[in-house]
């Protein structure tokens, strides 16, 4: 007994050894282009298992597939929104099947291709371990897996805020025509995605005008050539903003504008604080990994390099702008809405720094990234599909499917037509024009609250088909009265219950509303309600 534990321990110190020494071997290559590569490659890989297990019970949010569903047809804007988003997932969904792992993908491709732009960023100031650490730091926090997974208007700007800003500094930098149009494209593709980048425009704006090369940049055909550029890219949208009245910008100031001076002073000063402290993350782990001397940090700071210099004021402006239009204007500037410019601060502290990690803790680092992602993917990916089986999600999303293939199921007993059009609640509309195999149209004028006004979509002779959660009265109250103006309407209650590998869990309530096609004499009378009750069930998700 006395001699196993010794041979114990220095095999398990060997094996440790070798673990580091592997990884040591692959910073060591991270010139070589693999060693990023290989990191970006399993960091998709990683979190792509995590959100297959995890969300095994569960079904897109209702960011994601509202996403889908405008990008439908090729307008140059939305109700809510500018374009770029539904333009990706309808160019992804030409490719790939209409499903939640496809969409997945989708969000971590958009993820990895942001962080493959900041390593573009990062190899113009820095090389060997530095380069690994900006990126290491940036998939530490719960940014380019967790909250890129909801594939929206501010998921989007994590590939193009970093692919506009190295456009930029290289415009800024050369003064190239070529350059200086990949500017203008790339900063009208992050506008395309969403206003809010309006911040990261002005900061670049800014930026060049308080850097001591203004005189030599402005003086050059650079930025002028940037900005036509830019203005001939968003040029239809801004047509099209015109000619449907602003809509987006309705939406905005309907639903984010509003606050009392103090109210708004609050919120400005709590965006600041918390974006302050998201950055504190990957700043504290670089201070702990170097430990300089507080004035060596300080001279750091004042004595940037150009580029480095003007990265750091467009890093800053990215915060304080949203943070003084808040404070002015009374809108809402959650922290989530600044998640994309956190690349800016990382390659400051880290690039900026005259110093250098030690390798034992650049290794440390490596290894803590891999062993969280491992642990999400074998432990806590597990413990999330489980408890979610108990406590849903609260979009509801974890009854999607489910829920969409009863209402088809019952649109079939009532009508042999396809499911052309569908209204209710919001996101279970919008699950049932991607879950269902017919992918009715999402009806605006059959979501309520618009249903009181009792649309004309409610006489459409194609039929349409409305769910609504039975504790949602508003919903059904509204559906109710649409489908009182069509003869032959149907109302149909049903219950899911969750079930995973055998286990049940919680249960939800729905109220379905089928408005069959008008009848014509060549076609047999639409199913009654009693027909449609006889046939319903008491269906459990799988």
């Amino acid at each position: 007994m006395s001699l196993a534990l010794p041979a114990i321990v220095i095999e398990t110190g060997g094996s440790i050894a070798r673990w580091r020494r592997a990884l040591s071997a692959w910073i060591d290559a991270v010139d070589d282009c693999w060693t990023v590569s290989l990191l970006i490659v399993g960091f998709v890989a990683a979190w792509m298992a995590y959100f297959s297990i995890a969300y095994v019970g569960g079904d897109l949010h209702q960011d994601v597939i509202e996403t889908w569903s405008l990008g439908r047809s090729f307008d140059w804007g939305s109700t809510k929104h500018p374009p770029l988003m539904s333009w990706v997932a309808r160019a992804w969904t030409a490719v790939f099947p209409l499903t939640n792992w496809s969409f997945n993908l989708l969000a971590l491709v958009n993820a990895a291709i942001g962080l493959w732009a900041v390593d573009l960023i990062t190899r113009r100031f820095a090389r060997g371990d530095k380069r690994l650490i900006v990126l290491l730091l940036l998939m530490l926090p719960p940014i380019y897996q967790l909250h890129a997974q909801r594939f929206n208007a501010n998921a989007v700007l994590l590939s193009t805020w970093p692919l506009a800003t190295w456009c930029f500094l290289r415009s800024f930098e050369t003064r190239h025509a070529g350059w200086a149009v990949a500017a203008g494209v790339t900063a009208a593709f992050a506008m395309l995605g969403k206003y809010y980048s309006i911040f990261l425009i002005g900061s670049f704006a800014v930026a060049a005008l308080c850097h001591r090369e203004r005189r030599a940049y402005f003086g050059s055909a650079a930025p002028w050539i940037a900005s036509l550029a830019g203005l001939v890219v968003l040029a239809p949208h801004l047509i099209w903003l015109a000619e449907t009245g602003a809509q987006p910008f309705s939406h905005a100031i309907e639903h984010h504008v509003g606050k009392t001076h103090a109210a708004a002073l609050v919120e400005a000063a709590g965006f600041v604080l918390a974006m302050a402290g998201i950055v504190g993350i990957p700043g504290l782990i670089w201070l702990a990994m170097t430990r300089p001397r507080p004035a060596r940090v300080l001279n750091d700071a004042l004595s940037l390099g150009s580029g480095l210099r003007l990265i750091a004021m467009i890093s800053f402006g990215t915060v304080l702008f949203p943070a003084l239009v808040s404070a002015t204007f009374g809108t809402d500037m959650p922290p989530l809405w600044g998640l994309q410019g956190v690349f800016l601060f990382v390659i400051v502290i880290v690039c900026g720094a005259s110093y250098q990690a030690p390798r034992d803790h650049t290794i440390n680092l490596a290894a803590i990234t891999l062993a969280i992602a491992a642990l999400a993917v074998t432990v806590v990916a597990p413990l999330h599909a489980l408890y979610r089986i108990y406590v849903p999600l609260n979009e509801g999303r974890n009854f999607y499917a489910p829920a969409v293939a009863e209402l088809d199921r019952l649109w079939r007993t009532a009508s042999d037509q396809p499911l052309a059009i569908v209204g209710g609640d919001d996101g279970l509309a919008f699950a049932a024009a991607f879950y269902s195999p017919d992918h009715p149209l999402y009806e605006m004028s059959l979501v309520h609250p618009y249903e009181l006004r009792l649309p004309d979509a409610a006489l459409n002779p194609q039929g349409w088909a409305a769910l609504c959660y039975d504790t949602d009265v508003s919903c059904i109250a509204g559906m109710t009265a649409a489908a009182a103006r069509a003869k032959g309407s149907v109302r149909v209650g049903f219950t899911l219950r969750t079930k995973l590998f055998g286990w049940h869990g919680a249960s939800q309530g729905f109220v379905a509303l089928i408005v069959p096609p008008a009848i014509t004499p060549s076609k047999e009378r639409p199913a009654t309600p009693e027909d449609v009750s006889a046939r319903s069930r008491l269906p459990e998700t799988d």
